[in-house]
């Protein structure tokens, strides 16, 4: 029988361990066990999701950062993601981390396959939380560090290197793989996947269930536009009815609850929150210092996402706390593992929700709105509103009537034509979005898919205000490939 042996990818090490979820944060055993049943096997899965979070370095690319003033410091990764410069440290919270944690996600998912052919188990839960696994932190790796998908260059676009069997020679050589490669492996990982994956979980929030498995494909299939397998498995995980069981309800659950500012930011992504589909956690400091981040939540961001209300007329009901420089949501509750405590000295956690329901629910109504079903669009968009704003009632519900926002068309630009009567409503879902998921990350993949041009303002000195911009098709929407990635032979992104 194979043995677990320590594996390097990139020339990172990865450990393979054998944990359960309950103790997701436990040290991993040696490299001597063998993997020798169907339950060792699920023990190997739980370390085949990224142990690391994209939040920090994701969300000051985006539009959603402005420049607190010179008064507000930036970390260097803040700055720099700000100003869109490659950043190579390898710390907590950034791209290389998350480069590296992906790929040991991806290795944990192929010794869980290879040691399910060595049993003879190929049609098992197992199987498709591995294949689901591989599929996932192949996309999160092409969307952060490729171009985005588009079938006229796809085939020559330089994507990520997909990769299918454990690592058994010390520091392989790789190659990138062609966008359309990764997105064809994806999908044939994804498809195969759904077939064998279960809700048989002890912890079913930190796996692949059947609705976050859904989730996952409503979004893959958004990204390469196949708008009707985005709704059908947008049922899925949503459910019967409009779907709003399977949504965050902030009116209720947090500002009606009056659930103070660390009860919210503990249940925000928690296991109980019934719109969180699938969880991880990761070494992260995030949660002690994205209030006070220079590039962050600045007054006219927050007035844009926050204060101004939102389409129905309404204030959010979720609260932005602070002040000036400390503009916040509560969503983030660190867990720190003590490692000496005469030093008081241990490990910073951070639990996220990487697919959730509202997310599933923005996603089927952008599907709709390109198919026409313009109604059902809107349908979506007021039940994610009737659970977000206060004082909502029947007055409150949007019309297609009252849609009539005059977008510019060179605004959204995906590699597919948006019909001009569906512009008001396509954008209508994604400043909806942008408000529900702020500071999440996903802001930055829906910039990626529309093309959206960008300019952010900052004073480099007191008074002297700069801009810079990030057009469209700029190359740096694809961030770069790790410093130590390139020195094992792996094209670097084109500057």
């Amino acid at each position: 029988m194979k043995k677990i042996n320590f594996k390097l990818i990139f020339g990172f090490t990865v450990v393979l361990g054998l944990i359960s979820c309950s103790d997701v944060l436990d040290e991993s055993p040696d490299n001597r066990t063998e993997i020798n049943s169907l339950e060792k096997i699920s023990e190997l899965l739980v370390s085949a999701y990224p142990e690391s979070t994209y939040i920090a370095f994701l969300e000051p690319l985006s539009d959603n950062a402005g420049d607190k003033s010179l008064s507000a410091e930036a970390s260097d990764l803040n700055l720099m993601m700000f100003t869109w410069q490659d950043f190579f440290d390898d710390d907590n919270d950034t791209p290389t981390n998350y480069w590296n944690t992906a790929y040991e996600a991806i290795s944990q998912a192929n010794q869980a396959l290879l040691s399910l052919e060595e049993l003879g188990e190929l049609d098992t839960p197992q199987r498709g939380e591995a294949l689901l696994c591989r599929a996932y932190a192949h996309y999160m790796l092409v969307n952060i560090f490729a171009k985005a998908y588009d079938p006229a260059t796809a085939s020559t676009d330089l994507g990520v290197t997909y990769i299918t069997e454990p690592e058994i020679t010390l520091l392989p050589q790789y190659a990138r793989n062609t966008v359309q490669e990764v997105y064809d492996n994806i999908q044939s990982d994804l498809v195969e996947g759904l077939l064998y994956i279960t809700d048989d979980y002890d912890e079913p929030k930190f796996h692949f269930t059947k609705a976050a498995a859904n989730a996952f494909a409503s979004r893959f299939y958004l990204t390469i536009g196949e708008w009707q397998k985005v709704i059908d498995h947008s049922n899925v995980t949503l459910g019967n009815g409009t779907g709003v069981n399977a949504i965050r309800d902030y009116t209720n659950d947090y500002r009606a609850a009056g659930l103070s500012y660390s009860e919210r930011s503990f249940r925000y992504f928690s296991s109980i929150e019934q719109a969180n589909l699938l969880l991880t956690v990761g070494e992260s400091t995030y949660a002690r210092n994205h209030y006070s981040e220079r590039f962050q939540l600045n007054d006219d961001v927050a007035s844009l996402l926050f204060f101004q209300g939102n389409a129905a007329g309404l204030a959010w009901s979720e609260q932005v706390f602070g002040q000036d420089l400390f503009y916040n949501t509560p969503k983030f509750d660190e867990y720190f593992r003590i490692t000496n405590q005469a030093a008081g000295i241990g490990l910073a956690f951070l639990q996220v929700a990487i697919l959730t329901g509202d997310e599933t629910m923005f996603n089927r109504a952008e599907a709709y709105a390109m198919l026409g079903d313009f109604q059902s669009a809107v349908d979506d968009v007021n039940t994610l509103l009737s659970v977000k704003s206060q004082n909502y009632s029947s007055a409150s519900i949007l019309g297609l009537a009252d849609i009539t926002s005059v977008i510019d068309p060179n605004f959204y630009t995906p590699f597919y034509s948006i019909p001009a009567d569906a512009l008001p409503i396509i954008d209508l879902i994604l400043e909806t979005k942008r408000s529900v998921h702020y500071n999440e990350g996903l802001r930055w993949f829906d910039i990626k898919r529309h093309d959206i041009a960008i300019d952010h303002t900052y004073d480099k000195t007191p008074n002297n205000p700069i801009t810079i911009s990030l057009v469209k098709g700029d190359n740096r929407r694809a961030l770069q490939i790790p410093a130590e990635a390139q020195a094992r032979g792996i094209e670097p992104n084109i500057r």
